[in-house]
């Protein structure tokens, strides 16, 4: 299984919301390069870089925070946050990044995004699921958007989707363990999705427990910020 730590900017600087609160802010004083090289020398390959900036503001924000961890280090970056159009899309790869997650378009606008697979390919665009009680929350996760999880999935796989986060949001940054049970529950139906895990991890354990479930990846982030997994851990458990 991939360890995917998460690295959350606003205005360059690297930070952690409690579930997407932008109210809930904790800023770090290492730069997200700094961040994305400790991650690299640990051994760590895979990194989630989310722009909240771009998020609010629907068009990516940070993309130079993109380009510079793209060029120094060797890390393939999936990259989420205000890609909303091919434009957006475009201006992303071209900064760096391996991978773009469509979140909350995915559920708005499913034509484009279906036009983006077929374009760019399924190993370029990750699907976001963003899951409150198995129904598909968008924006920010303030808005249910009258979807279900399962149809949703259905419908994407039927695309040519390969990669899907799914984070459950009463769990993200609480740091109260993952929602393996939902997660056996998507694998179980759709066992060719590499599905990648998001929100909830606390310990070390979660991730064997994750692993052991049949995930593909899953996303690290205040656990580690915290302290309560250390990078040493992470590296170890990725070899």
């Amino acid at each position: 299984m991939k360890i995917i730590p998460a690295i959350d900017v606003i205005s360059g600087k690297a930070v952690r919301l409690t579930k997407g609160d932008y109210n809930q802010k904790k800023e770090y004083s290492d730069s997200p390069l700094e961040v994305a090289q400790r991650f690299e020398q640990a051994g760590i390959t895979h990194l989630h870089l989310v722009d909240l900036d771009g998020a609010k503001a629907q068009k990516p924000q940070n993309l130079e925070v993109l380009e510079v961890i793209s060029s120094k280090t060797r890390l393939r970056v999936d990259f989420g946050g205000g890609v909303k159009s091919g434009e957006s899309l475009e201006a992303v790869l071209k900064a760096g990044a391996q991978q773009v997650t469509a979140g909350s378009i995915a559920a708005k606008d499913p034509e484009m995004v279906f036009s983006w697979l077929k374009h760019y390919g399924a190993e370029k665009v990750i699907l976001g699921a963003d899951v409150v009680d198995e129904k598909i929350a968008i924006s920010g996760w303030q808005e249910d958007s009258g979807l279900d999880l399962f149809p949703f999935l259905e419908q994407y796989l039927a695309k040519g989707v390969t990669y899907c986060i799914c984070t459950d949001v009463s769990k993200d940054g609480m740091l109260q363990g993952p929602s393996i049970e939902l997660y056996k529950k998507i694998i179980k139906e759709f066992p060719q999705l590499k599905l990648i895990a998001s929100g909830g991890v606390a310990e070390l354990n979660d991730l064997y427990e994750l692993r052991e479930a049949g995930l593909y990846g899953a996303i690290v982030g205040k656990a580690y910020y915290e302290g309560r997994i250390s990078l040493d851990e992470l590296a170890a458990f990725n070899k």
